[in-house]
């Protein structure tokens, strides 16, 4: 079977150079349709990322509408999926990936990246779901009307869900959407877990022990996440792979320790991938989606059974999509 990645930030960078290439062979992207096919993916879960200012500035980009934004990156894949749709299908249920899969094809799913355009609004959830959307990463890196991010400020990660952020999650619960709670604080996380009656996921986060950076995970946290029936995906940015923070160099080594922590605190069903490919910087071991396979090689050669490294590629994130998106 192929692999699953739950998160990429594709979608931004043929947002801002859509004239240098398309979502089908890109040079400039880490995540492509042909090197999603190279490495062998089942499905590709495709963000809209929604920019701050400082990042808007960095990538040239000027102030736009957020909903106008989601709309255009949302129509923007939706039609490169179409014109490779040889190669690549939408999907928005459990049922569209094993069609898809029939067919041979690659599921390409959308997600959002920072939950503020919803601006305390459930209908605009509703709206994002019938556009097409099948996940909330519900922070970024700063305060939205779900709550708080992750910070280095104690203060900061002990302010949980707002009002609106606990209404939220039981509606995502109920209209069959995933919960994601990547780069949410630490108090975030735990109303979460006592308010979601069905399993989240962070969807590329990493170990707290081996690389102290506030947007990982505690122990505490990969285990409930693990009792929640939800996933982890395994992040490649090298800050959140190495307790080094001058090290650049994301290296599959260190991957397969993560993996390793992961698997030991929260078992073999909470494993999954979440590159974050086009979203991070660094020296990549990994930097594309068609060198996928190394790190299946590598947790062979870990001695990691087949059954193992298969829940990893996908099998838990597949129990996962058939337990909510409707």
């Amino acid at each position: 079977m192929g692999y699953i990645d739950l998160h990429c930030d594709s979608l931004l960078r043929i947002f801002n150079d859509y004239d240098q290439g398309n979502l089908y062979e890109n040079k400039n992207l880490s995540v492509d349709f042909k090197s999603l096919k190279n490495g062998g993916a089942l499905a590709q879960f495709f963000a809209v990322f929604l920019p701050d200012q400082e990042t808007l500035k960095e990538m040239n980009l000027s102030k736009i509408d957020d909903d106008l934004y989601i709309k255009k990156l949302i129509k923007t894949l939706k039609k490169e999926v179409k014109a490779n749709n040889e190669l690549i299908e939408m999907a928005y249920s459990y049922q569209d990936i094993l069609n898809n899969q029939k067919e041979n094809k690659i599921s390409a799913f959308l997600t959002i990246e920072d939950g503020r355009s919803v601006n305390a609004d459930l209908e605009k959830i509703k709206k994002y779901y019938e556009a097409g959307i099948r996940l909330i990463t519900l922070l970024w890196n700063h305060e939205n009307c779900f709550g708080y991010p992750n910070s280095s400020d104690p203060k900061i990660m002990n302010k949980g869900l707002k009002k609106f952020g606990i209404e939220a999650v039981k509606y995502m619960n109920q209209i069959g959407m995933i919960i994601d709670v990547s780069h949410l604080s630490d108090a975030g996380f735990y109303d979460v877990a006592e308010h979601s009656q069905k399993p989240f996921i962070a969807s590329h986060s990493n170990v707290r022990n081996l690389a102290a950076h506030p947007r990982n995970l505690k122990d505490d946290m990969i285990k409930i996440i693990a009792e929640k029936g939800g996933i982890i995906g395994l992040n490649f940015a090298p800050q959140f792979l190495t307790e080094n923070s001058s090290n650049l160099d994301s290296r599959i080594e260190e991957m397969v320790e993560h993996l390793n922590y992961i698997k030991n605190i929260g078992g073999e069903s909470v494993l999954a991938l979440g590159s974050d490919l086009d979203g991070i910087q660094g020296n990549l071991e990994i930097d594309s989606s068609r060198k996928m396979p190394l790190l299946f090689k590598a947790l062979k050669k870990n001695g990691w059974s087949d059954d193992l490294i298969e829940k990893f590629k996908a099998e838990n994130a597949l129990r996962v999509i058939k337990d909510i998106l409707k």
